[in-house]
């Protein structure tokens, strides 16, 4: 009875992690695919190495967290298992909806849904999550609105990430063994600046797997039905699945989103994200990488679109005088001679309209509030009725 169990468990943990893969993936590599500096195998490769190196450090204070600081007792296996399944419907909904919700947050709603039947929540530890939760989003907005009005219009005259045509490197065999050379159109800046967009792809995969792979493997490790190496090795399989197969759609889409803003201020959000994401996972707070990027993205256009204005001006104006649009990224590569801060500037960076919409925005809140709500309702209705799988 208990290995048939178990074998479901391992079952819904794969498919947590396989939608988690896809997703994630398409986060991490969707902009050097769609910019051509890399494939998709290749992105899919590097990024289940890393994912298996972040889960396998970092992850595992989450995964401490979510298997022993959420509730004051050990998930038994069949309540793992029933966990998983939340977090699974989770990101169902959210695949319904063509909203990315957090699985941290499903995941950790989940778990407080199964605290709150059994009395035996920690409510000091989920105020403290929850405070991080709050406060994250704001973080990355507040440092892309500073980049965005105070950094990014130089930054992108003297940043220029090259993609010429033919193949980057080629193997150089004049020599008695073949050696890496330049392709025929390859630059030094060419070299240097895909060489930064997969550095940075790489640390998104770390970032990945220190806040994600917990989530796969965290209720299966509670309560010492799995260690938590086989757990990792088995979450990490899971998302790398995803990457090869569901993620290749997620690349194209995320590629294609993208680039209507320079690779550069993609770059820009997904190092926040990334920074923000780890320094978080590393002492043990159950994040996502979502919050985070749609909190730099908004800042990034806030302040790109706020600099014809003053400060205060910027802060004080009201939304229907002054909307922040993605197009603002994109219009300043045109512009050879910048004005000061609080100067006009051309009328195509205060007219684009495809940075940021703000009933967007308001939709990725509005799924954050109620998937984890759903998650923590449905497992508390479930765990309530169900007492004795506990």
């Amino acid at each position: 009875m208990v290995e048939s169990v178990l074998v479901i468990g391992v079952a819904v943990s794969v498919f947590v992690g396989f939608n988690i893969g896809g997703s994630s993936t398409g986060i991490a590599w969707g902009p050097a695919v769609g910019a051509g500096l890399i494939g998709k195998t290749t992105a899919a490769t590097i990024m289940t190495g890393f994912v298996f190196l972040g889960g396998w450090t970092v992850g595992r204070n989450v995964m401490e967290t979510l298997s022993e600081g959420i509730i004051t007792i050990d998930i038994s296996l069949t309540a793992g298992v029933a966990v998983l399944f939340f977090i699974g419907l989770g990101i169902l909904v959210a695949n319904v909806f063509g909203v990315p919700v957090p699985t941290s947050m499903t995941t950790v709603g989940a778990i407080a849904g199964l605290g709150l039947a059994t009395d035996t929540l920690d409510y000091e530890t989920i105020a403290w999550i929850l405070s991080w939760w709050i406060f994250t989003p704001i973080f990355a907005f507040l440092i892309g609105a500073i980049v965005g009005r105070y950094v990014y219009a130089n930054l992108s005259r003297r940043v220029q990430i090259e993609n010429s045509a033919g193949p980057l490197l080629v193997l150089d065999e004049s020599g008695l063994l073949p050696t890496p050379a330049f392709g025929p159109n390859t630059t030094r800046r060419e070299i240097a600046g895909t060489t930064g967009v997969v550095v940075l792809g790489c640390y998104m995969a770390f970032s990945a797997g220190a806040s994600n792979v917990p989530n796969a493997a965290a209720p299966l490790v509670s309560g010492g039905t799995l260690a938590a190496e086989p757990a990792i090795i088995v979450a990490t399989a899971a998302i790398g699945l995803g990457g090869f197969t569901i993620a290749r759609r997620t690349m194209e889409s995320v590629g294609s989103d993208i680039s209507d803003i320079p690779l550069l201020g993609a770059l820009i959000i997904m190092f926040t994200a990334a920074s923000i994401t780890t320094a978080l996972s590393y002492i043990g707070i159950p994040i996502s990488l979502v919050l985070s990027s749609v909190g730099a993205i908004v800042g990034l256009g806030w302040g790109r679109a706020s600099r014809p204005i003053a400060a205060r001006e910027a802060v004080s104006r009201k939304t229907a005088d002054a909307e922040v649009v993605m197009g603002a990224l994109t219009a300043e590569d045109a512009i050879e001679e910048l004005a000061p801060i609080g100067v006009n500037e051309p009328e195509e960076v205060l007219e684009a309209d495809e940075l940021f919409k703000p009933e967007a925005v308001i939709r990725y809140v509005t799924m954050w509030v109620v998937g984890p709500s759903i998650s923590t309702i449905l497992a508390y209705a479930f765990f309530v009725s169900v007492p004795g799988i506990v």
